[in-house]
């Protein structure tokens, strides 16, 4: 396996391309022309490579990861016996150009690239394994798409790379940033960070990935204060602007998803600067990586990052601590890796160019005796395996498409006729063929496959980093990422194993606007995002039961809000009851005037021959109390719950019965008139003096009104209904009028019938006193008509059982006025002052005056 970060070789196998051309290193020439239109330029000159300047542990882990996956596979007899992997490595530096000129040298062979030419014999190449960022990845799968090499990444995550049309032969063994996007996102959620800020760096993969996230992060209403983007040509200025940025920004959640190169720069500037209240939040590119600086680490504390999955190699942690510049003397890089990883220098002129360190004076010699199992774990992790994991699976891949290639059976092969290829010869799209099918568990017992687009699943573990007392840090697994799971369940935390900076005690909050309680929704604030917003308490009949409510929600119909807004309860149910109060107050003034009228009744009848009630027309003072003891009494039926029968009797017995009342004082009156005048010698009027004049005056001015109210019972009659909305929160029963025309025709017509009593009585008020009851009649219709005229405004004005009560009230009032005025006085003669119930007094016209 060969690429820049490693290559397999069959011993026997010789790689052919099918464009590829045989050739040898004395057959290389350029034969190319000299360009006029650029003559100061000689394109005859390869450009000069680059160079890598900085030395990565983690990349040297990498190196032993594949030194002991070939190692392993080749002692393992039953995988590939007869077959010896051999690997070349080539260290890309995060170097396009870099990367695919290590490419095409794998291609071609030789030191000097040849595009197009395969100039080697010897092993063949099953695939290459790399590169770690997708920058360098890219450039790798378009050209060895096109010769169908099979490809593997480790680290490249961009999205565009599951592409097949662009690039056919890419697998890899990292899921794409589109997962890592989904679970940010579901982080912030989570947590309940509804305002962030996102950094990212100005390259053509960052930029995709970080339109990703803020696409994802406004998926789930999440807000962003602000995006930044570090220049990539000016990197220095555009950090300082945006750790500015960072300073005024009220979010406390910053996301740091720029790559590893870009990212260190911004965290160092903000320790610098000593940016605190902020909780940095790391992608999978650079959230536990062992290129950290001190002054970095002690700035992340507390803060949270995706990691790529965590998986075991087992020995290889006992392969790791037994690296040693002893056992490795002519490998620079072990040498250059215990300098960097224990701060110490080799000593002697061979190692003058191989430390960085060398131009420090502070540094000690490294003496070969230290301890490899001493060293810091985010430095030198040696048992928390990701991307190394992912390069073991990876070469194991290869390994795994050699052994299906070498099962085939002739005539049962997957090619042309069932033909089957050599392990010894094949072509490289037979192997990509083989590796788009490739399935085993490794021996930490994960199983590792590839979908459709040559992804792995996306498995991310997040990570808290913590600084502990003593001042060392450590990395702890918190939660999991994982996108095959279950809708819902996709990500799981264990909040209270995560250990936050001393500026958070306790979980940050990061929002632009604090949560709006229950009772209350989110009113956006002008020209800001949705999540700056002002908290409005809810309409009326309206609730929410949840915080950052965005509407709030109406009651049903026969439902009302309690006090807070947060819960609909039954509304209350209003009629005029005979247990309350008010209904235990008119029931009982109702029963009252009800016995005094026929107590007074019974008076008058025990009474009946004396001279004070016979010159008060003995008879209709009879029909005049019978019908107010019923007035009072058909008050009762607006009292209590409302049904069928009693909404269809207290208009119009009501109604019926006060017209008879009303008549009959209207006929009392007439009958004055009629008698006075009758006193006049060969009068007319004597013929209508008697009893038959009254009852026919209240037989037809009742009979109206029987005739209106029974029109208004078989048109439109009065009914028992639920008022849910004339009083909020309550549930009125009522009855409904049915015709509210009717009702107040009814009503008028007993004002017609008190007001031409009024007018009669009033016109013979001064007649002699044998005959003064005109003036009592005018009083009672005085204050008859008072009450009715004052009732109209308020029972307009009222609702409910309040209705009611105004109504009942009037029939009360206007009730006992007429009793009062009319009957009263003779009471108090009858029984007050029997000596004046004589037919003397009486004709001496002083029964109304002497007491």
């Amino acid at each position: 396996m060969k690429g820049p970060d490693g290559e397999m070789k069959g011993p026997d196998g010789e790689m052919k391309s099918q464009q590829a051309k045989e050739c040898s290193s004395a057959e290389i020439k350029f034969k190319l022309k000299s360009c006029t239109e650029y003559p100061d330029l000689n394109f005859r000159i390869p450009p000069p490579t680059a160079q890598c300047k900085t030395f990565r542990i983690r990349a040297f882990r990498y190196v032993q990861v594949i030194i002991f996956a070939v190692n392993e596979i080749n002692n393992n007899k039953k995988l590939l016996p007869n077959i010896t992997l051999g690997f070349s490595l080539y260290d890309g530096c995060f170097s396009e150009i870099r990367a695919l000129e290590s490419t095409l040298r794998l291609l071609t062979g030789q030191q000097q690239a040849v595009p197009n030419y395969s100039c080697k014999s010897g092993a063949l190449i099953p695939g290459f394994v790399g590169d770690e960022g997708a920058p360098s990845a890219l450039p790798m799968a378009r050209v060895l798409g096109i010769y169908r090499y099979p490809q593997i990444s480790f680290g490249a995550a961009r999205t565009l790379l599951s592409d097949k049309i662009q690039f056919p032969s890419f697998f890899r063994t990292v899921a794409p940033d589109i997962n890592q996007a989904h679970g940010m996102a579901k982080m912030m959620k989570y947590f309940g960070w509804s305002w962030v800020g996102i950094i990212g760096a100005g390259t053509d993969n960052n930029i995709e990935s970080l339109m990703n996230l803020k696409n994802e992060i406004l998926k789930t209403g999440t807000c962003i204060e602000f995006l930044e983007v570090i220049s990539i040509k000016n990197t220095y200025t555009s950090v300082l602007q945006i750790i500015d940025t960072i300073q005024k920004s009220t979010a406390k959640i910053i996301l740091n998803y720029a790559t590893v190169q870009y990212a260190i720069p911004v965290i160092e500037e903000a320790a610098s600067q000593n940016v605190t209240g902020k909780v940095w939040i790391a992608p999978t590119y650079w959230s536990i990586s062992p290129d950290l600086s001190k002054k970095i680490k002690d700035a992340l504390n507390g803060s949270v990052g995706f990691a790529v999955h965590r998986g075991l190699i087992p020995g290889f942690k006992e392969f790791l601590y037994n690296v040693h510049p002893s056992k490795f003397p002519d490998d620079p890089f072990v040498k250059r890796f215990w300098e960097e990883a224990f701060f110490c220098k080799w000593q002697g002129p061979e190692n003058q160019q191989s430390s960085s360190y060398m131009a420090r004076g502070d540094l000690f010699p490294c003496t070969g005796e230290e301890k490899p199992d001493t060293l810091d774990t985010t430095l030198f992790d040696v048992n928390n395996f990701r991307f190394t994991y992912a390069v073991y699976n990876a070469v194991y891949s290869f390994a795994y498409a050699l052994y299906n290639l070498q099962k085939c059976k002739q005539n049962e092969g997957p090619f042309n006729n069932g033909s089957c290829n050599s392990h010894r010869n094949f072509r490289p799209w037979q192997i990509f063929h083989y590796m788009k099918s490739t399935r085993f568990v490794n021996s930490g017992g994960e199983e590792i496959f590839y979908d459709k687009y040559g992804d792995s699943p996306a498995i991310y573990d997040i990570q808290n980093w913590q600084v502990l007392i003593d001042g060392s840090g450590r990395y702890v697994k918190v939660g999991v990422y994982n996108s095959s799971a279950e809708s819902g369940q996709e990500l799981t935390i264990k909040s209270s194993d995560i250990l936050w900076s001393e500026d958070f005690p306790v979980t940050p909050r990061s929002v632009c606007s604090e949560s709006c309680p229950p009772g209350h929704r989110m009113a956006v604030q002008e020209g800001k995002p949705v999540c700056c917003f002002d908290c409005v308490p809810c309409p009326i009949g309206e609730i929410t039961n949840q915080s950052d409510a965005t509407e709030c929600i109406r009651c049903l119909e026969d439902k009302w809000h309690n006090a807070k807004h947060t819960d609909c309860i039954s509304k209350v149910v209003e009629f005029l009851s005979y247990e309350e109060p008010l209904g235990v107050s008119l029931t009982f003034s109702a029963i009252c005037f009800s016995v005094i009228s026929t107590f007074i009744l019974g008076l008058f009848a025990t009474n009946r021959d004396t001279p004070i009630v016979k010159a008060n027309n003995r008879e209709v003072s009879y029909i005049l109390l019978a019908s107010l003891s019923l007035c009072f009494l058909s008050s009762l039926i607006f009292i209590g719950e409302p049904k069928k029968m009693s909404c269809l009797l207290r208009q119009t017995g009501f109604g019926i019965i006060f017209s008879v009342c009303v008549s009959s004082i209207l006929a009392k009156t007439i009958i004055v008139v009629i008698a006075f005048k009758a006193t006049v010698p060969n009068s007319n009027l004597r013929k209508w003096v008697g009893l038959k004049t009254p009852v026919t005056i209240i037989l037809f001015c009742s009979l109206i009104q029987v005739i209106i109210c029974t029109v208004w019972i078989t048109s439109a009659p009065s009914f028992p209904e639920r008022n849910m909305k004339s009083q909020d929160g309550k549930i009125i029963l009522q009855c409904n009028e049915g015709s509210i025309a009717i009702f107040y025709c009814m009503l008028g017509y007993l004002f017609f019938l008190a007001s031409v009593s009024f007018i009669v009585a009033f016109l013979v008020r001064n007649l002699p006193d044998s005959f003064n009851e005109a003036k009592f009649i005018t009083f009672s219709m005085l204050v008859f008509t008072s009450v009715w005229i004052s009732f109209i405004p308020a029972y307009l004005s009222t609702t409910g059982k309040y209705m009611v009560a105004v109504e009942v009230f009037a029939i009360l009032a206007s009730s006992a006025g007429l009793l009062v005025c009319i009957f009263f006085p003779k009471c108090y003669i009858i029984l007050l002052q029997p000596n004046l119930n004589t037919k003397e007094m009486v004709g001496k016209g002083n029964v109304a005056h002497k007491k």
